[in-house]
């Protein structure tokens, strides 16, 4: 059931409740059968009797809320924006929306390609209740946000795909609604035009607007929402703060960035793949521990083995979840000697004390070395997550300070 109301600031501008939608499977027959039971019954159809492109997604977004979907290809994020904007019924749930809506989901699908851009914009501008007088007074509004010049007079079948949007999103900022719906559409268009965009939405939000966003760009997530769900197969994976979940998100890309990566070179013959089973080493990582983890470093420590009784060296390193190195260091380098720790077993700890990582997903590595610190026989690893709030890019936070010429 989708509903409207009137707007209250008591309540929250959209309400999700056990929402789900299920897609017939992709036959004649499945087909028929749905049709036939929304014509009988006036039901589609329930979980388990399709595709569940959604399950059980609750959430609400409150007035003057940004907030975001993040999710990979198929994960359900543009057909829970169509739910929201009406375009489709849900299988089950409820959506309740106290106010009024505009949704960016394919700008410029509903233009006549034989009718102008003035044309259009006074089409499409009546289904959205701005007619007459008030249309007039916003087009020169409209046209300047456009800013498609004398094309505003040419058929729209004349237009690059990239005229239609700036027509398509001209429209929407007259038009100012209680809940704004984005769909990817900070990814299309020049970069001036994107630019116009982003600095329109943040007017709008500063205004009081509210903003549902679907967006693969982590660093819109963390600018312009502050709270985010992230859909993994249609099921909601995680929803928090738009820094916390965005850098969960993160942390998982890079993760199934550096599995690809190590299957790829597993099939490749790589220098390292393994077949199977452990290998028979001198050397051997039998613990490692890394505690204590916050912004300002953390401690790590651990045990290594040596089988001929010599005192092996360690070598220690971060890496991000992706595989990009961050830091590596040596007992050798430091020139630090492991502490005997009985029966051919060798321990060491450090403490990074200012490493200045930034918020992501990361692995600790620690390698077992030969005494002479040349050779290489054994790794371990273990992830971890540091969290923090920054905004800022890279790896690392480098020491500066912001200075007027």
């Amino acid at each position: 059931m989708i509903a409207s109301v009137n707007a209250s600031a008591a309540r929250p501008l959209l309400e999700v409740h056990g929402l789900a939608k299920v897609f017939p499977r992709a036959t004649r027959s499945a087909g028929l059968r749905a049709l036939g039971r929304l014509l009988v019954s006036g039901r589609s159809l329930g979980p388990g009797e399709g595709f569940a492109a959604l399950e059980g997604i609750d959430f609400t977004v409150a007035r003057g809320e940004s907030f975001a979907l993040v999710g990979e290809n198929g994960a359900g994020k543009s057909t829970l924006l169509k739910l929201i904007a009406g375009v489709l019924q849900p299988s089950a749930g409820t959506i309740v929306r106290h106010g009024t809506v505009g949704a960016l989901l394919e700008l410029g699908a509903g233009f006549h390609a034989d009718y102008t851009g003035r044309e259009n914009l006074k089409l499409a501008a009546a289904l959205q209740g701005l007619t007459g007088a008030a249309f007039e007074a916003k087009l020169p509004e409209i046209i300047a946000f456009a800013d498609i010049g004398d094309s505003i007079d040419e058929p729209v079948k004349h237009y690059s795909s990239g005229m239609v949007v700036r027509l398509g999103f001209a429209l929407v900022t007259a038009l100012r609604p209680d809940l704004l719906i984005t769909d990817e559409v900070l990814a299309v268009g020049d970069e001036s035009f994107q630019q116009k965009c982003i600095a329109w939405i943040e007017r709008y939000l500063a205004d009081g607007g509210t903003l549902l966003l679907v967006s693969h760009s982590l660093y819109h997530v963390r600018k312009l929402t502050q709270r985010a769900l992230w859909l993994d197969h249609g099921r909601m994976r995680l929803i928090g703060s738009a820094n916390e979940v965005a850098l969960a998100y993160q942390a998982f890309h890079e993760a199934k960035q550096a599995r690809a990566k190590g299957l790829a070179a597993a099939q490749d013959g790589a220098p390292g793949a393994q077949s199977g089973g452990e290998p028979l080493t001198p050397y051997a990582v039998i613990e490692l521990s890394i505690r204590a983890v916050g912004a300002d470093g953390a401690r790590v420590s651990g045990r290594l083995w040596s089988r001929d009784g010599r005192r092996p060296q360690v070598s220690i390193g971060i890496v991000r979840a992706d595989g990009t190195p961050v830091y590596g260091t040596t007992s050798e380098i430091a020139g630090i000697a492991l502490a005997a720790d009985g029966d051919n077993h060798w321990r060491f700890a450090l403490t990074f004390t200012d490493w200045r990582l930034l918020p992501g997903g990361y692995r600790l590595r620690a390698h077992a070395l030969d005494p002479e610190g040349l050779r290489l026989f054994d790794t371990v690893e273990r992830e971890f997550m540091l969290g923090g709030a920054t905004r800022e890019l890279g790896l690392v936070r480098l020491p500066h300070r912001w200075e007027h010429d």
